[in-house]
């Protein structure tokens, strides 16, 4: 046997075990960026939440939209309390880990596609095109929806249900308990049937758009400064806020009639995404669909400021930490 023979086996096995051991670092480095997002959405979510509460009141409560921002907040804690300000804390965290888990998982393998499309292309930078942000963010995106759904129906009927204080109830009655993640979502499936989790499924698929415009404003300013200089958490919360900014300013009568979907069946029949859409014009207005957008706007931005900071530096921190574990080993 001839000694080229011998070795194209043995070449062979190499080449295989290169590429098992790159897939293995590929698949390896999506978790860590899914891990770091879900513990950066989780941090910067239970910081800002209270804005959430403020401004899912004022989409599905169209005659409180009216009220401002301050004096809002006066009139849940007056009625509910402190704790008013953080109902459907719980599912919002478990949401909010689950969601960005999935999303930055399924961008990061879509992202790491385009590379390797790149470098077989012989393409000079292997840096994600406008092009592929927007497909790797519909795609992450679509399948967040889709998977996540069922949660944020959950949270939206825990954030805007009615305090207790405003129910009818017999003089020397205690008014009931108000209901916990676990018996909002066992009461939906019961009274409504497993398919009310997944209302507002429409209005959230348009709004992938959110993230593809963010993330593709965050990633082409990104490559712009990283030509100059390296990255910090700094750096990406200022870009993570211009993001968030401009995505959420041209998406917010989707997120709107996303809210009262969520809320339908609960305060009355159930409608279709462009049902909800012709009832708010009839009604409120155009004026109906921004109803809550100043807190929505400020919780947003400072949210995706606060994610992009804490999702970078928990990343390195995760990269570190496996790093020290592969020495060990």
């Amino acid at each position: 046997m001839s000694e080229a023979s011998k070795t194209a086996p043995v070449k062979l096995a190499e080449s295989n075990q290169a590429v098992v051991h790159t897939t293995a670092a590929q698949q390896s480095d999506n978790v860590a960026h899914a891990l770091a997002g879900a513990g950066g959405g989780l941090l910067s979510m239970a910081l800002t939440y209270p804005l959430i509460t403020l401004s899912t009141r004022a989409q599905v409560e169209s005659k409180r939209a009216q009220l401002s921002t301050l004096n809002a907040a006066k009139r849940i804690i007056k009625r509910e309390g402190l704790p008013g300000l953080y109902a459907g804390l719980e599912s919002a965290l478990f949401g909010i880990s689950v969601t960005n888990f999935v999303y930055y998982y399924w961008y990061e393998w879509t992202r790491s596609f385009f590379e390797k499309a790149a470098l077989k292309a012989g393409r000079a930078s292997k840096k994600l095109t406008t092009i592929e942000s927007m497909i790797a963010g519909a795609i992450a995106g679509s399948a967040t929806v889709i998977i996540t759904n069922p949660i944020w129906v959950v949270n939206t009927r825990m954030t805007a249900r009615k305090s207790a204080s405003e129910e009818q109830v017999l003089p020397g009655a205690k008014p009931e308990k108000k209901p916990s993640t676990i018996g909002t979502l066992l009461s939906i499936i019961r009274n409504e049937g497993p398919a009310r989790l997944f209302a507002g499924v429409a209005p959230a698929l348009i709004l992938v758009i959110n993230p593809i415009l963010q993330y593709t404003v965050f990633e082409q300013l990104k490559n712009m400064l990283e030509a100059k200089r390296r990255i910090t958490p700094k750096d990406a919360f200022y870009l993570g806020a211009l993001g968030k900014l401009l995505a959420t300013s041209i998406t917010y009568p989707y997120i709107t009639v996303k809210s009262r979907m969520h809320i339908a069946g609960r305060d009355g029949p159930r409608e279709s995404m462009l049902a909800t859409f012709r009832k708010i014009i009839k009604e409120e207005g155009w004026s109906g669909f921004y109803g809550g957008i100043g807190p929505k706007v400020t919780q947003s931005v400072i949210t995706a400021a606060f994610l992009f900071a804490f999702k970078d530096a928990l990343y390195s921190m995760i990269v570190n930490a496996r790093r020290k574990v592969v020495k060990k080993v």
